[in-house]
């Protein structure tokens, strides 16, 4: 059989929904074999075992998506040069022009590649490479193209980003608050369709489960209120039928003495249609939805045994005739299961409310979070202070907080001091005290002081606005292990309808007399006990539940995999700097080696490192500001990854930075210089050298304190089986130094970016699991390798950004906690997963009838409806014990 693999470019893809859509819609496609779709490249690799036409797969992901082989969308550029002769080795020249634009609407790297990707397919363009942190594209076209064509591509792209030319003023968007009514936007529990939302309440096109609030800020949202509504009348109109049905059991009712037995089934008809066709209409909708979609749920079940008894009990009703004797009582009528119908629906009625409100508690981290936002603060004015929205504040204002009040957003202190209550931001419960110059963040709470700050990050750019988005963004991803649930929900209502099937045809056959209605009634119990959902919500709800407890606890999760994967955790590789240490390095000493003045010699310092935001420069900056000395402008300034600085004053080139940035500039370090430096790096410090050309000036000793929680945190993770290791950039005798003092045995050090992510790879390769904790750019790049990357908050924004998970606090306690919080929850998952597959083990046999041979027991489709209701509300509750674990 021969097998062959396409890459084609799929277009109208918005989130993770849109990329599982597509995927299982061609993977349905006969002749395909395999099928892996990239979201942000936005492209689908296409394994099949014989020619598909491209027609085929558009027919399959539908209108809303558009798909193209990748080829169609490139420019062959090679084939136009190919195609002209050379002469003498010489290639012609393809006529092109660069124009440099400025993209606006780009928050991550999935924007960058999307925008790139976009320019690349415009007619014309032969490449476009685009720069996320200027914001900015270079594109490169074979004709000169209309910036108003550009602008008008874009705006049919869905209007998210924006192009314009370089001096064009671009106005930002107003920041925008942590949200705080997600009124209108609405999710699936069972994420059938990832993590896209809708914009009005229903049922999921796919599970067709109630669709679920992002945030619900009222006891009761609009489905509870309907459902609520829904259930009360259905009791009222079953109730009656009930007590009707049960009537024979009660000697001497007076009903029979008032009403014949036909009469009481015509009554129980017309009680039933209100709870049938408006009660429990939504559930006949729903299982009719997924027949027609193939899409086979709770509802598929519950539709067909609640409506095969409905229907039934109403040609019984009207056409008594046409059944055999045995379907009829002692009064020659046919047995109606009207009370059954109305039961089950009411029962499933009940579920579905209780289940509402069960969600709304996996919410309440989330919901506790938005709680920190005040409206209002107080803005220090001339002449006074004014109170105004949290919405109007701007970068550099200076806000007034008053004993109680809580931080509206981030900003610095500039007068007063306070205890602040940083424990729903960090999880931990002392409070910090804050003085001129500390940071203070949104949502943390006021002790008895009062103090004046500086605005610096509003809107969303706050660390409790970013908070607030990434757990409301990791609860609605999915765990790997979720795969082997959808995998078993993919076959889980053919066969119980199958089995149920199994079930009629054997107690017709084999049963005892009545057979048929015996037959009849096990079948419907079967089909209404099994519960698909059960199993759909074992792994998301512990996962919801799990990221809001870590974000209780200053542990921010990105998503559902980091979780799962930080439980098989056995490596952890730690950066030295800001994660073992402080990372507020100050300058011990200084050692002037050079005929220079000190004054002269601080000079260069301060104008090499003043463009540096390395924590090291920032430290010899903080030291040489205060000296009499002032930095004088330079040029061509480089910040060499893991070396140090370089730049050039007149024709003088100023070196500051590590050996490998002395030996790359050919300057020698002699052997008493070195013996005098190594002494200093033994006791764990860590030194940079100035040079200028290629003239050593002198060194300067550098201290990082370690933090003092590293030794407990390192010997609690060493408890669980994982082991540290340290990877550096630093000298081996500093990185030596601080692992004797930590009792860490594993170190290498002088490591470049690429290095330490080298070191992780020979890690995985291994076969270790690692996880990866740094703070720095540097850091970055194994951040993004390892299988966990840990940032720690106090760190820069793109090693948060390349990580998975982020310790608010910065502290390497947090991994445990992290460690602890994984396992818990994969422990409630497998405990969900366990009780659902047992539920379901258990319930269907016994409602087939396999307890009737030994004991006479038969299973009521009533009884099996209460089972199933709560079945799915069990696995919630199981889920929110998470919310007690201690870490």
């Amino acid at each position: 059989m021969k097998m062959a693999k396409k890459t084609y470019k799929i277009a109208g893809m918005m989130c993770n929904g849109c990329r599982s859509h597509v995927e299982k819609a061609l993977g349905e496609v006969p002749g395909v074999t395999q099928v892996t779709v990239e979201l942000e490249t936005e492209q689908v690799e296409i394994s099949t075992n014989k020619d598909i036409p491209l027609t085929v797969y558009q027919q399959a992901i539908g209108e809303r998506y558009t798909i193209s082989l990748l080829t169609q969308n490139k420019p062959k550029i090679t084939s136009i040069s190919s195609s002209v002769p050379s002469f003498a080795g010489i290639r012609p020249i393809i006529n092109s022009q660069k124009n440099t634009y400025r993209i606006s609407g780009m928050t991550c790297n999935g924007c960058r590649t999307h925008v790139e990707n976009f320019l690349k397919n415009v007619p014309g363009v032969i490449a476009a490479t685009v720069d996320l942190q200027k914001a900015e594209a270079v594109v490169e076209s074979t004709k000169e193209i209309p910036l108003s064509h550009l602008k008008a591509i874009f705006a049919k792209d869905g209007g998210s980003y924006g192009i314009h030319t370089m001096d064009e003023v671009v106005v930002p968007p107003k920041k925008k608050l942590p949200p705080t009514d997600f009124s209108g936007v609405y999710y699936c529990p069972m994420q059938c369709e990832g993590d896209k939302t809708y914009g009005k309440f229903g049922d999921c096109p796919v599970c067709g489960m109630d669709l679920v609030p992002l945030i619900s800020n009222s006891a009761e949202t609009c489905g509870d209120n309907v459902l609520l509504r829904k259930f009360w009348l259905s009791v009222a109109f079953t109730l009656p039928i009930f007590l009707i049905a049960m009537g024979e059991m009660i000697h001497g009712n007076p009903l029979y003495r008032w009403f014949s037995p036909s009469t009481l089934n015509w009554i129980q008809f017309v009680l039933s249609l209100p709870v049938v066709f408006y009660c429990g209409r939504m559930f006949f909708e729903r299982a009719w939805k997924s027949i027609r979609t193939s899409h086979y749920n709770m509802f598929t079940l519950i539709g067909i045994g609640a409506g095969v008894a409905w229907a039934f009990s109403v040609l019984g009703l009207l056409f008594p005739d046409f059944f055999p004797a045995q379907f009829k009582s002692h009064h020659g009528m046919v047995h109606v299961y009207f009370e059954a119908t109305t039961v089950i629906l009411t029962l499933v009625l009940l579920g579905q409310m209780l289940e509402a409100r069960a969600h709304g508690k996996t919410q309440d981290a989330l919901k506790a979070l938005l709680g920190l936002v005040p409206a209002k603060t107080y803005k220090v004015v001339e002449g006074g202070e004014i109170e105004i929205s949290v919405e109007d504040v701007q970068k550099g204002d200076v806000l007034r907080v008053k004993p109680g009040d809580k931080v509206p957003v981030d900003g610095v202190v500039v007068e007063g001091e306070s205890d602040l209550d940083e424990s729903m931001i960090t999880g931990e419960p002392i409070p910090v005290q804050k003085k001129m110059g500390d940071s203070v963040v949104s949502g943390t709470v006021n002790g008895s002081g009062s103090f004046l700050f500086r605005a610096e990050k509003v809107g969303d750019e706050t660390l409790l606005s970013q908070i607030v988005e990434m757990v409301n963004r990791a609860s609605r991803t999915q765990a790997p292990v979720q795969k082997l649930a959808d995998k078993i929900s993919s076959y889980f209502v053919p066969v119980v309808v199958a089995i149920s099937l199994l079930t009629f045809i054997l107690w017709a056959v084999f049963g005892p007399e009545p057979s048929s209605v015996y037959a009849l009634v096990n079948a419907i119990a079967v089909l209404v006990i099994a519960c698909p959902c059960a199993l759909g919500l074992a792994t998301p709800m512990s996962v919801m539940v799990g990221v809001g407890k870590g974000a209780g606890m200053g542990i921010l999760i990105k998503d559902a995999e980091a979780l799962q994967q930080m439980s098989k955790v056995d490596t952890l590789v730690v950066d030295k700097t800001g994660t073992l240490t402080e990372g507020k390095p100050s300058v011990e000493e200084f050692v002037n080696l050079s005929n220079l003045s000190d004054v002269a010699f601080w000079q260069f310092i301060l104008s090499v490192n003043t463009l540096s935001t390395h924590p090291l420069a920032k430290a010899t900056v903080e030291f040489v500001s205060t000296k009499e000395t002032q930095a004088v402008d330079v040029t061509d300034f480089q910040n060499i990854s893991g070396q140090g600085v370089t730049a050039f004053l007149g024709q003088k080139k100023i070196i500051f930075g590590n050996e490998a940035l002395l030996l790359n500039n050919q300057i020698d370090i002699s052997e008493e210089v070195q013996q005098r430096v190594n002494k200093y790096r033994e006791k764990g410090k860590t030194v940079s050298f100035l040079a200028l050309d290629h003239a050593l000036l002198g060194f300067v000793v550098i201290a990082d304190k370690i933090k003092a929680s590293s030794f407990q945190a390192i010997q609690n993770l060493h408890e669980r089986g994982i082991h540290v290791m340290i990877l550096t950039g630093d000298n081996p005798l500093t990185a030596k130094s601080v692992a004797e003092k930590l009792g860490l045995k594993h170190f290498k050090a002088g490591l470049l970016p690429e290095d330490k992510m080298k070191e992780v790879e020979m890690l995985q390769r291994e076969g270790h699991i690692v996880a990866m904790a740094g703070d720095g750019i540097n850091d970055a790049p194994a951040l993004a390798k390892s299988d966990v990357g840990i940032a720690m908050g106090t760190g820069a924004d793109v090693a948060i950004e390349s990580a998975k998970i982020t310790l608010v606090k910065g502290d390497l306690q947090g991994i445990a906690k992290a460690r602890s919080l994984s396992e818990a929850v994969m422990k409630n998952i497998r405990q969900n997963l366990f009780f659902a597959l047992l539920y379901n083990a258990i319930g269907v046999p016994v409602a087939a009838g396999i307890l009737y041979p030994f004991f006479g027991l038969l299973l009521s489709p009533m009884l099996a409806a209460l089972a199933m209701s709560f079945s799915s509300v069990s696995v919630i509750s199981n889920a929110l014990r998470l919310r007690g674990v201690k870490l």
